[in-house]
């Protein structure tokens, strides 16, 4: 008896002690817990998206990949593999699985020496406690503190709440937090449509995902999917069936499509730096905003797709090869070496090949999948090899001229016809850009600020500033249009000299082509792009009024009153050029650019829209009994519509007849300048149809000469042209809308006048009333008031006109002239040549009104 006294009272010790024991530790590793209650107001990190017109993916932004979804929107089959694979008696235990930790330690001592999984015994509670609120370190401490927290969550969240943060914070690899991101970047599906093996495999990620990657270890992914599979069925969540089927489903992950995503990088990084400025990087990148922007994914392709083909046209035309971009040592191991090989930036579109095999007409090419192709040469005749600073030898006449043995090259497709096909490329050093927007609203419908943001992330469209040259002119115009001149006005094509200062020489401005044409129209002389008319024209309205056009439709800011100014010297970018061309476009209407329609928090609440416009019935539902919602346009009227539409009317001339004449054949009502700046450095064509503007930029960033033979009519025009092509196709063409206040009246395009016989040729002039040639007689600005421009060169006329319209009159707005393209001005060079005797010279103007001029 004496010793069972002394076993119960050593044991009653002990267990006094132990207990004592297990209160010292649980005080001890209490202290200094994290506060468990932050996870009341749980919000994780959630991911921004940005979304094009249509509705597709355009980008995301975020510190973690992640899509919040509330639990009760998570699907059963999803929760119960988690459960399954991670803690079967989760809605059972309150934080710790006592009987789990027995479990595990029995069976994985049964199961020594098998290939079986060993069973873990932290709870999904404990791997909330261990993700949100401990470190990863392996240590006892750690799992007693975890323990402690878990018991502390749930005293105060309830299982669901526990189960949402574990499914949405959890690593699942693929760059994936949350079960909804892992869904949409291992299987590009929505939660609801994986299937019980999807839903499996997403389960058996949790403790090691990188082990698991079905791109590296397949097999073993599939084992570890299957085991999940089993433990569902076992668990009582899916039938046998549903087990078998599971099992037997390929584990295939798939990308998202290009049918569900968009390719503009341009454009999403503007948005993304207009969204840091209002936000803040940290808020984009946490707190899950949800962006709506004006891309039209089909106009931007068009657009991508005409700038990237004028750059390599002008890269093949003007420049030579540049040489491989690599070259193979290991030429029996070819393939693996062109593996191992990335595109350069800039050709991502293209296909990395080796030459394997040469002839005088043809290479033979192979990839890095050990498929062959067939170069010939006729695709590579642009290919001269470059020798020096814009030297070259002859274009090859074999493909041994250009190319060597194991040379790395870049290839695409000849066509689709053309299986094996395929022709050279190479990254143009070239840039442009290209914009598209609404003229009506300022919403910027495409953008592309070069060739590749891969290649370079300087955005040309929006962040380069560069001269403009003869694309400024039309303000000056509408300048004068607004002060007293009229389209048939007349203003002498002549020699100018004009005084730049005490102590400098005079500025003697010249036309691209070295002539003059006596009196000139407005109309023709802005068709025809002559410097010297638009130097008298900023003249006589004054400087400072053309500068304040430039203000006012958002040219510049901060132009000066030179005379120089007038001919385009001032920089500008081609967002800010293309918005102000489409407020001509717009009848006057002041717009503001906008890449962004709408932004909401991650409640779907409408935090900010562009359009602001008030509109009290739109919510009444329709009906048929519901009159039309009166929308109020809140646009601010910046110029006298009646103006601007006889700017539209002589722009649309530059497109039929003049240095952009090559449109007239599209058959559209088109309107806009070409520009092209001193040795042709800046290459420009901005214009419109009545409800769409576009604008084109083409030049280096290091300034410097395109070619003396390119302008802006032959470099920048091709690319609006196949753009607006494409974008008008499905629309029916419609006119420039004519304002209250404008009379239109028949005159030969020639003279600005009434026609002389019935066989001229007869256009449709807008004029205010009172104006129009047959209520005013002009005189000649700047020159002799007889020589009228029918009467100064019947021959020249007749080659910019063409003969009498077999067909009489024809319906405004239908370009049915045809002409010849015309050569586009420079901006004018220094270089001068004394002027014919018996032509007029202006006056010297008042010294504030001439700048430095000349400057190129």
């Amino acid at each position: 008896m004496r010793f069972i006294s002394w076993i119960f009272s050593v044991s009653v010790l002990l267990l006094i002690a132990g207990i004592g024991s297990g209160f010292w530790v649980l005080h001890q590793y209490s202290q200094n817990l994290p506060d468990f209650k932050v996870l009341k107001d749980y919000e994780p990190p959630i991911l921004s998206r940005v979304y094009a017109g249509d509705g597709r993916l355009l980008a995301t932004f975020a510190a973690e990949q992640r899509v919040f979804v509330p639990i009760h929107d998570i699907p059963p089959r999803v929760k119960d593999a988690f459960i399954s694979a991670e803690d079967k008696d989760f809605y059972i235990h309150p934080g710790i699985d006592v009987m789990g930790i027995l479990r595990a330690v029995l069976t994985n001592l049964q199961n020594i020496g098998s290939d079986k999984h060993p069973l873990g015994a932290s709870t999904i509670t404990q791997q909330v406690a261990k993700n949100m609120l401990l470190s990863g370190e392996v240590s006892i401490a750690r799992k007693i503190r975890e323990a402690i927290l878990a018991f502390r969550i749930e005293s105060v969240l309830n299982k669901d709440r526990i189960l949402e943060i574990y499914l949405n914070q959890i690593f699942l690899g693929a760059h994936s937090y949350g079960v909804a991101a892992a869904a949409l970047n291992y299987f590009n599906k929505p939660l609801d449509e994986l299937t019980i093996a999807q839903a499996a495999y997403l389960a058996a990620l949790p403790k090691a995902p990188n082990n698991y990657s079905p791109q590296h270890n397949l097999s073993g992914a599939i084992a570890r999917r299957n085991w999940v599979i089993g433990r569902m069925l076992e668990d009582g969540k899916i039938t046998a069936a549903d087990a078998r089927a599971a099992k037997i489903e390929p584990l295939e992950t798939r990308n998202r499509t290009t049918e569900e995503s968009v390719r503009a990088d341009y454009y999403a990084e503007e948005v993304r730096r207009e969204l840091v400025e209002a936000y803040g990087n940290t808020s984009l990148l946490n707190d899950g905003y949800t962006i709506r922007t004006s891309l039209d994914p089909k106009l931007q392709a068009y657009g991508d797709a005409a700038l990237h083909r004028a750059l390599i046209d002008y890269d093949h035309t003007h420049t030579g090869y540049r040489g491989p971009v690599a070259h193979i040592t290991d030429t029996m191991n070819w393939a693996k070496q062109l593996a191992k090989m990335d595109l350069p930036p800039g050709a991502e579109e293209w296909r990395l090949a080796v030459v394997l095999d040469m002839k005088n007409t043809e290479a033979t090419i192979g990839f890095a999948d050990g498929s062959h192709g067939v170069l010939p040469l006729s695709e590579m005749k642009w290919a001269r090899r470059e020798i020096g600073t814009r030297r070259y030898k002859a274009y090859p006449a074999r493909v041994q001229d250009s190319l060597a043995l194991a040379d790395v090259i870049l290839v695409e497709k000849a066509g689709e016809k053309e299986k094996d096909r395929y022709k050279l490329m190479q990254v143009p050093k070239v840039q442009g850009a290209f914009i598209a927007l609404d003229p009506h609203t300022g919403r910027v419908l495409a953008l592309s600020g070069g060739f590749s943001e891969r290649l370079s992330s300087f955005n040309r469209a929006t962040q380069a500033y560069r001269q403009v040259g003869s694309a400024f002119k039309p303000f000056v115009y509408l300048a004068a249009l607004d002060n007293g001149f009229t389209p048939s006005s007349l203003i002498n094509d002549a020699p100018v000299e004009l005084p730049q200062g005490p102590g400098l020489p005079m500025w003697r401005p010249e036309n691209f082509d070295g002539d003059y044409m006596g009196p000139l129209t407005l109309r023709r002389a802005l068709e025809k792009s002559r410097n010297l008319v638009t130097v008298r024209l900023a003249q006589a309205v004054g400087m400072d009024k053309v500068v304040e056009y430039a203000k006012k439709f958002g040219v510049a800011d901060d132009m000066p009153n030179y005379l120089a100014f007038a001919l385009g010297a001032k920089e500008t970018t081609p967002l800010r050029l293309t918005a102000a061309y489409a407020m001509i476009a717009n009848g006057g209407k002041k717009i503001s650019p906008s890449f962004i329609d709408r932004i909401q928090d991650n409640r779907g609440q409408t935090i900010w829209k562009h359009d602001r416009r008030p509109c009290d019935k739109c919510r009444d539902g329709f009906s048929m009994d519901v009159p039309v919602p009166d929308i109020p346009d809140m646009r601010e009227q910046i110029n006298d519509p009646r103006s601007i539409y006889q700017m539209q009317l002589l722009m649309q001339g530059v497109a039929q007849r003049g240095t952009a004449a090559s449109l007239g054949s599209l058959g559209r009502t088109l309107a806009g300048k070409t520009g092209t700046t001193n040795e042709s450095k800046d290459l420009w064509f901005v214009g419109f149809s009545p409800n769409l503007a576009a604008g084109v930029f083409i030049g280096y960033d290091d300034p410097q000469p395109l070619g003396e033979k390119e302008t802006g009519g032959s470099v920048a025009v091709p690319v609006f042209k196949e753009f607006m092509e494409k974008a008008l196709a499905d629309t029916a063409d419609q006119p420039f809308r004519v304002p209250p206040g404008v009379q239109l009246v028949r005159v030969d395009p020639a003279t600005g006048r009434a026609p002389e016989s019935p066989d001229s040729r007869v256009i449709l002039e807008a004029f205010l009333p009172g104006t129009d040639p047959e209520s005013s007689q002009d005189s000649v600005l700047g020159g002799d008031t007889s020589m009228l421009p029918a009467e100064n060169n019947k021959e020249e006329q007749e080659n910019l006109y063409g003969g009498p319209d077999q067909h009489g009159y024809p319906p405004y707005g239908t370009p049915t002239y045809g002409p010849p393209p015309q050569r586009e001005d420079y901006y004018p060079s220094p270089a001068y040549s004394p002027p014919p005797s018996g032509y007029y010279r202006d006056p010297a103007p008042a010294p504030a009104a001439v700048g430095t001029g000349g400057i190129y």
